[in-house]
């Protein structure tokens, strides 16, 4: 499977147009875990939040269904493996005050010196993860 470098290029342009067009026009910030937060209440001053996320969802899936060359690859992770990967995400998203998409895209397009932190922390965490899962496991 080839993966054009553009369609990262691409992506990425569109997330962080996104996140702009969101901040200048409503002055909302872009975290996903806090936009999922906040439209848990269901109140008509959080429609925002509804159609962010309506149309976050429905980008993948007009990619994935019309746009893209050839279909995604699965990984066949088991659901157990699938339900404690998410917890474990949202413990983190909770615990860290905010998740990747935030921090990442929102928090470090304002400077904000606890998301730098925070990403440092994700990136690390990565990297360790990689090098134990690849080097030593292996």
């Amino acid at each position: 499977m080839q993966v054009e470098w553009w369609y990262g290029l691409l992506g990425g342009g569109l997330i962080g147009l996104s996140a702009t067009l969101l901040l200048a026009c409503n002055g909302r910030i872009a975290g996903i875990s806090g936009m999922v937060n906040g439209a848990i209440t269901f109140t008509a001053a959080e429609i925002w939040r509804w159609l962010f996320l309506i149309g976050l969802l429905g980008g993948g899936l007009l990619y994935e269904y019309g746009l893209a060359p050839q279909p995604t690859p699965t990984y066949g992770f088991t659901p157990l493996t699938m339900i404690v990967a998410g917890f474990l995400v949202g413990f983190g998203t909770r615990m860290g005050n905010g998740c990747t998409s935030g921090h990442g895209v929102c928090g470090l397009g304002r400077l904000s010196g606890r998301s730098l932190a925070a990403v440092i922390s994700f990136m690390v965490a990565g990297f360790v993860t990689v090098f134990i899962t690849r080097h030593l496991l292996a």
